[in-house]
C-alpha cells in the first residue's frame, strides 16, 4: 500500500519552499501525497494564494480558514488544530510535513504527536528574532523527523537533544527551484505584475511581534526612508502577523507613488525573477538572508527579526533609522554582486527528501520521543551525521 503523506501549508512563503518536496512525492508510486491549504492562502487581503496552490497541478488538495481578521495568534492556532484533527481522523495520513515557524506548522506537530502520526518538520534548527524562533523549535521538540538545511542546523538540533539519527540534511528546498531553469524571464514578470522600472529593489518588512509597541512608529520610519532614497521600489505585504495592519497603514504614503509598485502577494517563482534581477532586497524578510545571497543580490536587513541568522557579505544589517536604512539602500544599489551563496543547499533538496522516505529505517523508528543527552560526544555525533 502506498504510504500517505500530508502536506500542510498556510502562507506564499511555505508553499514555494515545499513545492519540489510535494512534486517528488506526486511523482513517486510508493507515496500519495495530499495538501491541507490553510493560513494567509484563504486570505482575501492577500490575494488568496490558495489559487496558487489549486492551480499547481497538484491533487488531493484540502482548504481550511483558519481565521478572520484580527485573531490573536493563539485563536489561529486553536483554529488549526481542530480543523487539521477533524480531517486526519477522516482521512489518517502516514507522515504530516510541516515547514518553518508558524502557528499553522505548529498545530500540524501537535496534532501529529498526539495522534501518533509522524511529523517532518523542514527546516527546523534555525535561529531568528522575534516569537517565530520559539515556535520553530517548540515545532522541533513535537516532530520525529527533521530535514535541515545544513550541519549548523542539525548541531541546533543535537542541542536540543533530538536524536541524531531522526536529522537528515537535505538543503533548502526553495534552492532547487531557484537554481533550475524553471524560473519565468524577467519580461513575463513585468507584464503579469506591472512592474516596469529600469531598476528596483524589493521590499519585505514583516511585523515583529515581540517589539508590537513600537511597530507603528518603526514602519513610518522605514516607509520614509524609502520615499526619501528616491530610488524604485516593488513592496510585498508583510505577513498576517499581529502588527501587520500598522505596517498597511504606514504604505497609504506611498499609495500611487510613481516610484513604487505595491502587491499583496506574488507566486513563487516570479518572486524569485523578481528578486534575481532586483538592484537589492530592503526590510527584514528572511528572504534576504537565505535566498538573495543564492543570486548574490545585496541586502538591506533592517532591526533584529533575523537575529543571529547566517551572515554574508552581501548582508547589511541597520537599525531602524530612517538615515541609517537610507544611506544602506545607497550602498546597496551600486554593490557589485557576490558569487552565489550555497550555504543552504546545492538544489537537490527533493532527491535527498525522497531518497530518506524510502528508508524502512525510517519508519520503523519508535514515535516515543526521548530526550538524547549527548554530553561530550556533540563533536563526535556531528561528524557522523
Amino acid at each position: 500500500m502506498k504510504r500517505k503523506i500530508l502536506f500542510l501549508t498556510g502562507t506564499r512563503a511555505d508553499f514555494g519552499k515545499l513545492k519540489s518536496l510535494i512534486a517528488a512525492v506526486e511523482q513517486d508510486d510508493a507515496f500519495e501525497s495530499a495538501i491541507f491549504a490553510t493560513g494567509m492562502h484563504l486570505d482575501p487581503r492577500y490575494g488568496l494564494t490558495v489559487d496558487e496552490v489549486l492551480n499547481a497541478g497538484f491533487g488531493n488538495i484540502h482548504t481550511f480558514q483558519n481565521q478572520t481578521n484580527g485573531d490573536p495568534m493563539e485563536v489561529v492556532l486553536a483554529n488549526t488544530v481542530i480543523g487539521l484533527s477533524r480531517y486526519v481522523a477522516r482521512r489518517p495520513p502516514d507522515m504530516i510535513v510541516v515547514h518553518g515557524d508558524r502557528v499553522e506548522p505548529l498545530a500540524g506537530a501537535i496534532v501529529g504527536a498526539l495522534r501518533n502520526i509522524f511529523v517532518a518538520h523542514i527546516e527546523g534548527g534555525e535561529v531568528s528574532g522575534a516569537i517565530d524562533e520559539t515556535i520553530r523549535h517548540a515545532i522541533s521538540k513535537m516532530a520525529h523527523l527533521h530535514f535541515v538545511a545544513n550541519k549548523t542546523a542539525a548541531a541546533r538540533l543535537l542541542h536540543l537533544g533530538e536524536a541524531s539519527e531522526s536529522v537528515y540534511i537535505i538543503g533548502s528546498p526553495d534552492i532547487d527551484i531557484m537554481l533550475s531553469d524553471r524560473l519565468p524571464d524577467i519580461d513575463s514578470l513585468r507584464r503579469r505584475y506591472e512592474i516596469f522600472f529600469e531598476e528596483y529593489a524589493v521590499v519585505l518588512f514583516h511585523p515583529v511581534t515581540t517589539e508590537s509597541e513600537r511597530q507603528a512608529e518603526r514602519a513610518e520610519r522605514f516607509t520614509q526612508a524609502l520615499i526619501a532614497s528616491g530610488r524604485n521600489f516593488v513592496v510585498i505585504y508583510p505577513n498576517n502577523d499581529m502588527g501587520s495592519e500598522v505596517i498597511l497603514d504606514a504604505y497609504h504614503a506611498i499609495e500611487g507613488h510613481p516610484r513604487f509598485r505595491i502587491l499583496p502577494s506574488m507566486r513563487f517563482e516570479y518572486f524569485l525573477t523578481l528578486l534575481k534581477n532586483a538592484s537589492c532586497i530592503v526590510g527584514n524578510s528572511s528572504a534576504g538572508i537565505r535566498e538573495a545571497p543564492v543570486f548574490g543580490v545585496p541586502t538591506v536587513n533592517v532591526g533584529n527579526r533575523q537575529c543571529n541568522r547566517f551572515q554574508y557579505e552581501s548582508i547589511r544589517n541597520v537599525s531602524h533609522e530612517a538615515r541609517e536604512i537610507q544611506a544602506a539602500i545607497e550602498h546597496a544599489w551600486v554593490q557589485e554582486r557576490l558569487p552565489q551563496c550555497r550555504h543552504f543547499g546545492e538544489g537537490n533538496s527533493a532527491q535527498r527528501f525522497l531518497a530518506a522516505l524510502h528508508e524502512d529505517s525510517l519508519w520503523r523508528r519508535s514515535l516515543q520521543k526521548l530526550f538524547c543527552d549527548y554530553g561530550n560526544f556533540l563533536s563526535e555525533i556531528l561528524r557522523a551525521i
